[in-house]
């Protein structure tokens, strides 16, 4: 959790308190109040205009949101980032120390960064593509020199067998070694961008499994694609770089950890989802506009420059590489090019009855795309129960999907007729491939069967042949080239899964390097968005609902527009004093797991009670691990902890890599000893008034990027911190569970 509550102050403190007018209590006892209070229905009192009280009924003051959230296919703890900018003594210290010299060097590592980042997720493209090619290739030759010799069973168990160990290593290597793998893992990137953090979400065990993992589930035949893990693929890279390295597999580079904040770190991994669309599909402008429309939460003009740059690099890595295949020496690769579908042949002219197919085109794919996104729904909670027996049972149906996978890919070509190769055809009749001239099955000269062009071709060939001339279900209707019409199926499909408009449309028109059919592509995306979003949310949407992860959406529920911040904060509050007792804070890092606790300054360090700020748990673990104590209660200048630490020593640490609470130990005199927290207290966070409507307040929380937004009363003479906003605060579950007779609708 990332903050804790109180409610308003008609609450009952807990006995005993440490300091007479204050409402920071001892931590003992307000871990006994914790534990036994707030059970039962309570009248939440909110403060108008005049001073008058209106109750408002509510069922409890704790948040039980759920903390955890399910992560690939591994169920783990959450917590949220925090792309605040910290301002204490001692980071305004660094500011003013930082020399010319410094900051150019930051810029300089900043884009050398992002440099490296395109570098790398080009070239992890450019292999993934000839490893599936290559493995995919080699399975094709073996099962279509089988079938030329008429050992049509053998063929079937040589090629199910491929297939067989392909499915089950990538299964293998996923649950036993990165769970967090699991999936196309966008849903996990988005939601890391919009502020959500996991263990392993950017691991590089989940980096080694997304890449190999995808290579063989690809290559064994599964109908899915690689493009989607890129993104996921990309994010890693950009994660591992930004963190300077790993040291648990000790791959670290020392001048790479200058990037020790989650806003840095976000800038970096939206440039590698970017960098991940650019590699798959090799539409660098694609790329940049897949993360600002789907990707990234937050966006601003610098972000933009660099992901241009990035997915830039990407290209020209890209271009280079499949340069250098064009000579053979790639294997089975071939000789694609960026440009993958060129439909630059075809007469871009329509008419009438061309719209009206078009449209009803666009039609169709929002009704399938929508359908799409409910059966994945279902498929995907049913899958949940298998999920939770364990990897045994996880391998063991991707052993059978695999199996059944095979025998239908094999078997359905021998049911389907042969079809004659167009005579107009601009290239060659979709019978042989770089895998062998088996899938003509059977067809005499000239014709080709359709389902093996598709079933019995690596990706690459199969798309290509998929939008070569092979009939077209709206021909009555309509003139348009087939290929055209299926790649507008293809795009209106798209629209009604995904939700996304203007990065599909330039992803397809740098695929297909056509510009003159933009207007085309931009209809049915609209038509197919439009239709599909009457029946449900997008397909990345829809799965980081299922998974449980608090995604916080950039427009504020109607209903929130009836309650104000105070109405929601859940307590009780723990804050500690400017100058605290060591034993007190370490009693409330050891019985809570928030990350954010208020700091306030009481007589007679202050004239009355009053807000200094806010103190992270991960800044207290630091200054505790330091044991810089005093024996008395006095407020210092903070000289001691400007001279023994440095902002790099409370920068953000890796996964796992910070200091444990459980880790530190005390002695009886050290714990009744006291600590000047001043110098690493925020002394200017954000702050609400309890009246401000929450749905304004929810608005403020997702633009800034915060993990803590503090809430102040409205009144004089009241304790001058009413409780904390966190974004579990803001989900439609513990609202509802405080209101239940608040609709949805309202």
């Amino acid at each position: 959790m990332d903050g804790h509550h109180l409610p308003p102050s008609h609450q009952s403190p807990p006995a005993q308190p440490e300091r007479r007018g204050s409402f920071n209590y001892d931590i003992e006892s307000t871990d006994a109040a914790w534990r036994g209070a707030h059970t039962a229905s309570e009248a939440l009192m909110r403060y108008d205009d005049d001073g008058t009280r209106e109750p408002l009924l509510r069922k409890r003051t704790t948040n039980t949101t759920s903390q955890i959230a399910i992560v690939g296919a591994n169920v783990c703890p959450i917590e949220s980032l925090d792309y605040e900018i910290v301002e204490n003594d001692l980071i305004k210290q660094d500011w003013r120390s930082r020399k010319k010299k410094q900051i150019f060097q930051y810029i300089v590592l900043k884009w050398s960064l992002v440099l490296l980042i395109g570098l790398c997720t080009g070239l992890v493209g450019f292999f993934n593509n000839l490893a599936v090619e290559n493995i995919a290739g080699f399975k094709l030759l073996l099962t279509g020199d089988l079938m030329l010799q008429k050992r049509y069973f053998t063929a079937f168990l040589a090629y199910g067998g491929c297939n067989l160990v392909l499915a089950a290593s990538a299964a293998a290597i996923c649950a036993y070694i990165a769970p967090a793998a699991a999936g196309s893992g966008i849903p996990e990137v988005k939601a890391y961008l919009n502020g959500i953090d996991a263990y392993a979400i950017l691991a590089p065990s989940t980096l080694f499994v997304k890449i190999f993992g995808s290579i063989l589930g690809v290559s064994a035949g599964f109908v899915l694609g690689k493009e989607g893990p890129m993104v996921h693929t990309g994010a890693c890279i950009a994660n591992l770089l930004g963190q300077g390295g790993s040291r648990k597999y000790h791959l670290t580079c020392n001048w790479l950890r200058y990037f020790k904040n989650d806003r840095d770190r976000r800038d970096l991994i939206t440039c590698g989802s970017a960098a991940g669309v650019a590699a798959a599909f090799r539409a660098p402008v694609g790329g940049v506009l897949f993360a600002l429309e789907e990707a990234a939460s937050w966006w601003r003009s610098a972000l933009l420059w660099r992901t241009f740059f990035t997915t830039a690099v990407v290209a020209v890595v890209l271009r280079g590489l499949i340069g250098f295949c064009r000579s053979g020496k790639c294997g089975l690769f071939g000789q694609g090019g960026l440009i993958m579908f060129d439909l630059s042949a075809t007469i871009p002219s329509y008419s009438t009855q061309d719209i009206v197919a078009i449209i009803v085109l666009g039609i169709i794919g929002g009704v399938f795309g929508g359908l799409f996104n409910f059966l994945l729904d279902r498929i995907l909670r049913a899958y949940s129960f298998i999920n939770e027996k364990g990897a045994p049972y996880k391998i063991l149906l991707t052993i059978t999907i695999s199996i059944i996978t095979s025998a239908c890919s094999y078997g359905l070509p021998w049911l389907a007729p042969c079809t004659p190769c167009p005579a107009d055809a601009v290239e060659q009749c979709p019978t042989i491939g770089r895998s062998g001239n088996y899938k003509n099955f059977q067809c005499p000269p000239g014709h080709y069967n359709g389902l093996a062009s598709l079933f019995f071709n690596t990706n690459d060939d199969a798309i290509r042949n998929l939008f070569s001339s092979v009939g077209t279900l709206l021909g009555p209707i309509s003139d348009l080239d087939p290929g055209l019409f299926a790649l507008l199926g293809a795009a209106s499909f798209l629209g009604g899964t995904m939700r996304m408009t203007v990065s599909v449309c330039v992803i397809l028109l740098e695929l297909t390097n056509d510009l003159l059919m933009l207007p085309l592509v931009m209809l049915v995306l609209l038509i197919s968005k439009t239709i599909a979003d009457s029946f449900n949310k997008g397909v990345y949407d829809q799965i980081i609902v299922m998974k449980g992860m608090p995604f916080l959406e950039a427009h504020a529920e109607p209903y929130m527009r009836h309650l104000v911040a105070g109405d929601v904060v859940s307590g009780p509050l723990i804050s500690f004093s400017g100058v605290e007792r060591v034993g007190n804070i370490v009693q409330a890092l050891r019985i809570t797991g928030h990350n954010g606790f208020p700091v306030v300054d009481e007589p007679p360090l202050s004239e009355a009670p009053e807000l200094v700020g806010l103190v992270l748990r991960s800044h207290l673990l630091v200054l505790l691990k330091g044991k810089g104590f005093m024996k008395d209660k006095v407020k210092t200048s903070g000289s001691f902890v400007l001279k023994k630490f440095g902002a790099f020593d409370f920068a953000k640490a890796g996964s796992g890599k910070g200091p444990k609470i459980e880790d530190l130990d005390f002695t009886d005199e050290e714990m009744d000893m006291y600590v000047d927290l001043h110098p690493i207290t925020n002394t200017s966070p954000y702050t609400v008034v309890e009246t401000m409507s929450l749905a304004k307040a929810a608005v403020l929380f997702r633009a800034l990027g915060l993990r803590h937004l503090l809430v102040v009363p409205k009144t004089p003479g009241r304790p001058p911190i009413v409780g904390i906003l966190t974004r579990h605060d803001f989900m439609p579950e513990h609202i509802h569970e405080l209101f239940p007779n608040l609709h949805k609708s309202h």
